[in-house]
C-alpha cells in the first residue's frame, strides 16, 4: 500500500468522524476512481498512478463546469466546483504562473523547437514534471504562444 492511498483513506475516516458529508462523498468518489483502476488493470497503484487518477478526475470536473454553465445549470456547477478543492487536496503541489512559464521557455530552448510541428517535443519534457501539478490543457496554450 502506498503513501497517498493510505492517506485519502485517513482522510475517509476524519471526513466519517467529523461529519462531513460531502467532503466524504468527494472521497468516496477517488477511492472508487483508484480501485477501479486497480481492478481493470489488476495492478496496485502507486503514487505516480493515483495523481494520474486525480489529474484526469479533475479534467473531468472543469470540463462539466463547462459544460454546464453553457447550459445554465449553476446548481450543478456549484456541485463540480466544490469538490475540485478536494480532489486538489491530494494532489502535489501546484506550480505558479511563472513556474509555468519557465518550465515552458526553458523546455522550447532545450528541445530546440522552432515551430508549432515542435510542440510535442516541448510537450514530451514537460508531462512528467508537470503531470498533476499544472493544467496541461493551459500549459499547451502556452507552448503554442511560445512557437508562435
Amino acid at each position: 500500500m502506498d503513501l497517498l492511498t493510505d492517506r485519502i483513506k485517513e482522510d475517509m475516516k476524519a471526513s466519517m468522524k467529523g461529519g462531513h458529508k460531502a467532503r466524504l462523498g468527494v472521497i468516496r468518489l477517488i477511492l472508487a476512481a483508484i480501485k477501479q483502476v486497480e481492478v481493470d488493470e489488476r495492478i496496485v497503484l502507486d503514487d505516480e498512478r493515483v495523481i494520474l487518477v486525480l489529474d484526469k478526475m479533475l479534467k473531468q470536473r472543469r470540463e462539466s463546469i463547462r459544460q454546464f454553465s453553457d447550459a445554465g445549470r449553476m446548481d450543478l456547477v456549484a456541485i463540480e466546483e466544490a469538490e475540485i478543492p478536494v480532489i486538489q487536496d491530494f494532489m502535489p503541489q501546484a506550480l505558479t504562473e511563472t513556474e509555468i512559464n519557465l518550465m515552458v521557455n526553458e523546455a522550447v530552448v532545450a528541445s530546440g523547437a522552432e515551430s508549432i510541428k515542435d510542440m510535442g517535443k516541448v510537450m514530451a519534457l514537460l508531462k512528467s514534471d508537470m503531470q498533476g501539478r499544472a493544467d496541461m490543457s493551459a500549459v499547451s496554450i502556452k507552448i503554442k504562444a511560445a512557437l508562435a
